[in-house]
């Protein structure tokens, strides 16, 4: 601090408002101002009921949702495993794997469908088809509700977040509440977008320019970087046909709406936490990373990236792996 400087000090102690000014001007940091990017860093964890909120936890690890107790959404949705359970095809509560890769349960809530169909549009609705599903948990909710109602613990809690208690509607709402918070802020991404552009690597930074630049941004794109539109798995190459062994989950929104347009045709999966979801894709086909970013420029892209572009968007990808419960996933 200079002479002149200590002497403006002195005087301002005769005026502690000036001096107070002159103390936030000098020493506390400038915030860095948030980027302007096609990208948005995560929303803030919603504010929730605390009693609904621990309520769907303890569902969310429940097996007895399940027909013969064996299953419960953690099964196939380890939260100590970036929301999924890392197989290909995750084994329903008969063993047998269900037709479709278990998508990760982070951040579902900013999807704007659920499933890989889209077939539902709320969280609500996709816990009632997941416990009624013959592939998945087999159950039906009378059944379900038989089974919740017989036991004290949850016919107390129900009765105190439900004023009717325990109901198929209740149950699916608590569900999706908890779900509503399993969001996983402060990704290094995210703390770059926020400002912090120290943060990442020049490497990194690279990656994410190259991610813009081919053409990834367009699909995905937005606060959960994709789930928020429908694209076609082949759209410049029948990747179908080059894999081989066609199955009926290959059909995708043709399953639902009989549109031809809609053959292929998937919701755009969220990147975020992509690093630690493997395998990828509905049909779990690449196993790496670096698998996957091969399948998107020849399918979806048409293009052929060089050896470092690739390394240098899958080094960006790998920035988008966030927290939860305080931890890296």
């Amino acid at each position: 601090m200079s002479d002149a400087t200590l002497r403006y000090v002195h005087r301002s102690l005769r005026a502690p408002g000036l001096a107070i000014t002159f103390w936030l001007a000098t020493c506390l940091p400038v915030m860095a101002a948030p980027l302007d990017e096609p990208l948005k860093p995560l929303p803030p964890v919603p504010q929730l009921d605390a009693a609904t909120v621990e309520l769907g936890r303890q569902l969310f690890n429940e097996t007895r949702l399940s027909v013969n107790n064996t299953k419960s959404c953690a099964s196939c949705h380890d939260l100590q495993t970036g929301g999924v359970d890392n197989r290909p095809f995750s084994p329903g509560f008969d063993g047998k794997p269900v037709a479709l890769n278990t998508p990760t349960v982070f951040n579902a809530s900013l999807n704007f469908k659920q499933f890989w169909n889209a077939r539902v549009d709320t969280l609500e609705a996709q816990v009632e088809q997941v416990v009624s599903s013959p592939m998945e948990m087999g159950n039906d909710w009378k059944t379900v509700i038989q089974t919740l109602s017989a036991l004290p613990h949850y016919q107390a809690t129900f009765q105190q977040v439900y004023p009717d208690g325990i109901t198929p509607a209740n149950v699916q709402n608590a569900l999706a509440t908890y779900e509503r918070t399993l969001l996983t802020p402060n990704s290094r991404f995210d703390q770059y977008l926020e400002g912090n552009t120290d943060i990442l690597t020049i490497k990194e930074k690279y990656g994410y320019q190259r991610f813009k630049e081919y053409g990834c941004i367009a699909c995905h794109q937005g606060a959960n970087i994709g789930g928020n539109m429908y694209q076609k798995f082949g759209v410049m190459g029948d990747y179908f046909k080059a894999r081989g062994n066609p199955t009926e989950a290959d059909l995708g929104r043709y399953l639902l709406t009989k549109d031809e347009e809609d053959r292929n045709v998937f919701k755009v999966p969220s990147l975020r936490n992509v690093a630690v979801t493997a395998p990828y894709f509905h049909d779990a086909s690449a196993k790496t990373l670096e698998d996957a970013v091969d399948v998107m420029f020849k399918y979806q892209l048409g293009r052929i990236p060089s050896t470092e572009d690739k390394t240098l968007i899958v080094l960006f990808l790998k920035t988008l792996t966030g927290e939860w419960a305080g931890k890296p996933l």
